[in-house]
């Protein structure tokens, strides 16, 4: 039983193992196949693929390639096409196409030449070509240029000369000839080729500075120069004409007429072309030749405009000011015409603004006047003199009594009344001459500096507030200047000349005196504008007295010295009994009194009496001082000595006195020659020793008087008794005077 047991699992297992076995031949025999066939894969289909991936790629790069050459090739056609297109346009004369195909050419040329890699050597042959057509293009515009706007230049080269400016010619052709009868005017498509071609510019550039040179600049400058139009049947001439000028400088009125004549005849004729502006300039803007022309010269011809013409129009005083609205309104005129034809854009420009700022120039220029007139005078002689005396007087403005406030007009300059004497509180009443200048002289061009201050001071008041304080300030400036200038200037004659220091003196007094008062008399008006005190010229005398002072004291020490040294050469007044001493002294004492009265006669009418008088007594206390010291220090005087020395103090105090000589009359001046002791502090004491050279013992103890004499009151006890040791023999009577002396 376990037998058919196996032997039923074994039949049912056999057929299952069976088959398994099939099974497993199968896929061995699979597995074979799948090797064979990828052993085929790897040896051929591979091959084959690695073929067809190369195959693929070559042809990429070979379309790569050929889509390249093709590109390349109609940009050549394209650059062979416009240089045909533009030979026959430019045949045709049809300058703004032919223009347009060259621009062609050169942006395809631009293409081919920015490829990478791709240098063909045509291309070099290309851009010659190009080069050589654009020439050829611009040659034949500068031909066409040069029969629209034809310059007839006079033949020298001094471009600035008035007779240069009348041979100068400009025609402007109007309309083409009928064998080239083209669209559109010939002007425009010349221009606008130009244009194109990006060489407008360049020609412009050359127009305008022909234009400013020979046409724009010889109008502003010469008024005499005007401009005349004649119009043929196809040309339009410019010429000019000289006629009578009115005046130095034209008027701005006629400068500006003149002026847009010329840009109407160009605006019509040649420059009222619209250019259509390059593509790359995105925005609509329609930009006209005017505008372009107008840019290129507007500020060299406005500056001249300035410089020749408004500058010279601004008024010298301010009565005309009012009348300068007509410049400006003509200024505004221009410009507004000048913006109508496109010469200019934009607003207001340097010109208008220099002409509305009127007001300020004004000021600086009168300024300016005012300072130069000024310096003259103070480079002028000093010895060209007037004569001032309490009665003469500035001519000065009438001025308004203080209710009349603001409201005030230019004044007629008067003389001012001086019998109006000032009432006091009570009934003492100054003399009119309490506060005048006494009589001297003063150089003539120190008088017209003060009339010149008044002058402008009155202009002031009747000036704008901004004129009024730069006024004021000039008339100050013109002070300070002085102050600067004249003892610089002038410092050699001061030093060398007493005449002019005296004169100086005199003048710097003057001055002094006026500027007391000279921003009092205008007060009434200045004060409102500058602040209140502020309108004076107070702060200036000091300094004015104290340099007529200096300079006058300088020559005072240079006379003092002349004198001192003159007086060296006496031999201390020794030995007078030796002939040549005596003749040395003699000679000293002559030399100094001739010093002395030929200085009376310069400063004679010159300088005030009572200055006069002071310094010719100081120089001649000087010497008496010199003298007395000399003598009073002899250790020994003879009797002889004693006589001589007496004869020279004589000498001095007779011819002395007659030194004193103020006035040109001489009858008047006995009386200043009377009242010497009064200028010569030392007149006193030189008498007392010319007393002392010829008494006895006694006399002198006399004079003494116990110390109360007139003798006491000149000299000291120690002094009179070296004087009496000196003159007298020691005896007992010598003894006795000496021991009254005390």
């Amino acid at each position: 039983e376990v037998c058919n047991m196996i032997n039923k699992k074994y039949s049912e297992f056999l057929p299952s193992m069976q088959s398994a076995e099939e099974l497993v031949s199968q896929v061995e025999g699979l597995s074979s196949n799948i090797d064979l066939l990828k052993a085929g894969i790897e040896s051929e289909v591979q091959r084959d693929l690695n073929v067809a991936v190369a195959e693929f790629t070559e042809l990429k790069q070979q379309l790569e390639r050929d889509t390249l050459v093709l590109s390349i090739l109609k940009k050549l056609q394209e650059f062979d096409t416009a240089i045909k297109e533009y030979n026959t346009a430019l045949l045709e004369k049809k300058y703004v196409a032919a223009a347009q195909q060259l621009e062609k050419a050169r942006s395809s040329l631009k293409t081919l030449e920015s490829r990478k890699g791709f240098e063909l050597k045509i291309l070099k042959a290309l851009g010659t070509e190009l080069t050589v057509q654009t020439q050829n293009m611009l040659y034949h515009l500068g031909e066409e240029w040069q029969k629209l706007a034809v310059w007839k230049l006079p033949p020298s080269k001094e471009s600035s000369s008035l007779e240069s400016a009348m041979h100068s010619e400009l025609h402007l052709r109007t309309v083409p000839s009928k064998e080239e009868d083209i669209a559109g005017p010939p002007v425009a498509a010349v221009l606008q080729a130009f244009a194109v071609l990006g060489e407008l510019h360049t020609k412009l550039k050359i127009f305008g500075q022909l234009l400013l040179k020979y046409v724009l600049k010889p109008l502003i400058s010469y008024p005499s120069l005007q401009p005349f139009t004649e119009e043929q049947s196809d040309v339009f001439i410019l010429r000019f004409k000289p006629e009578e000028p009115n005046l130095d400088h034209s008027s701005p009125v006629e400068v500006f007429d003149k002026i847009k004549l010329i840009f109407e005849v160009l605006h019509k004729y040649l420059l009222n072309v619209p250019l259509e502006q390059p593509v790359e300039d995105k925005k609509e803007c329609r930009v006209t030749l005017a505008g372009l022309l107008g840019d290129m010269i507007w500020e060299e011809l406005s500056d001249c405009l300035i410089q020749n013409c408004l500058v010279n129009s601004i008024p010298t005083n301010s009565s005309k000011l009012e009348q300068y609205i007509e410049v400006i309104k003509s200024t505004e005129e221009f410009e507004k015409a000048l913006k109508n034809m496109q010469f200019l854009k934009g607003d207001t420009t340097d010109l208008l603004k220099y002409a509305r700022n009127v007001n300020s120039h004004f000021a600086n220029k009168k300024c300016q006047d005012v300072i130069v007139a000024a310096r003259n005078l103070m480079t002028s002689e000093i010895h060209n003199t007037v004569k001032i005396t309490p009665d003469s007087c500035v001519a000065l403005p009438r001025l308004p009594d203080p209710g009349a406030g603001d409201h005030l007009k230019m004044q007629k300059t008067s003389k001012l009344l001086h019998n109006d004497t000032v009432k006091l509180e009570n009934e003492t009443k100054l003399s009119q001459y309490t506060f005048s200048l006494p009589t001297c002289r003063i150089s003539s061009s120190v008088e017209k500096l003060m009339e010149l201050a008044y002058q402008t001071l009155l202009e002031a008041t009747a000036s704008t507030d901004q004129c009024c304080i730069q006024l004021f300030y000039s008339v100050r400036n013109i002070f300070q200047l002085f102050y600067d200038v004249v003892p610089t200037y002038h410092k050699e004659n001061l030093q060398k000349l007493p005449q002019l220091a005296a004169i100086h003196h005199n003048n710097c007094m003057y001055i002094a005196h006026h500027l007391l008062t000279l921003g009092h008399q205008f007060r009434y008006r200045l004060t409102n504008i500058l602040c209140d005190g502020a309108a004076t010229f107070v702060d200036l005398v000091p300094g004015f007295r104290r340099l007529g002072m200096e300079c006058f004291l300088a020559q005072m020490r240079v006379q003092k010295g002349e004198i001192l040294e003159r007086l060296s050469s006496a031999r201390n007044f020794s030995n007078m009994d030796d002939e040549e001493n005596y003749c040395a002294a003699n000679k000293a004492i002559r030399q100094v009194l001739h010093q002395l009265k030929r200085l009376g006669k310069v400063w004679q009418d010159v300088l005030p009496v009572n200055v006069y008088c002071k310094a010719m007594g100081t120089l001649l206390n000087t010497a008496l001082s010199e003298i007395v010291a000399r003598i009073a220090a002899l250790e020994d005087i003879s009797a002889e000595d004693a006589d001589r020395l007496y004869s020279l103090c004589r000498t001095m105090v007779e011819e002395g006195p007659q030194v004193f000589t103020p006035l040109p009359e001489d009858d008047k001046n006995k009386k200043y020659q009377e009242e010497v002791p009064v200028y010569v502090q030392k007149w006193m004491t030189f008498k007392e020793l010319m007393i002392i050279l010829q008494a006895n013992l006694q006399e002198i103890v006399d004079q003494w008087a116990d110390g109360k004499g007139p003798l006491a009151a000149e000299f000291s006890a120690a002094e009179v008794k070296s004087l009496i040791r000196a003159l007298f023999q020691n005896t007992e009577r010598r003894a006795a005077a000496l021991a009254k002396i005390k």
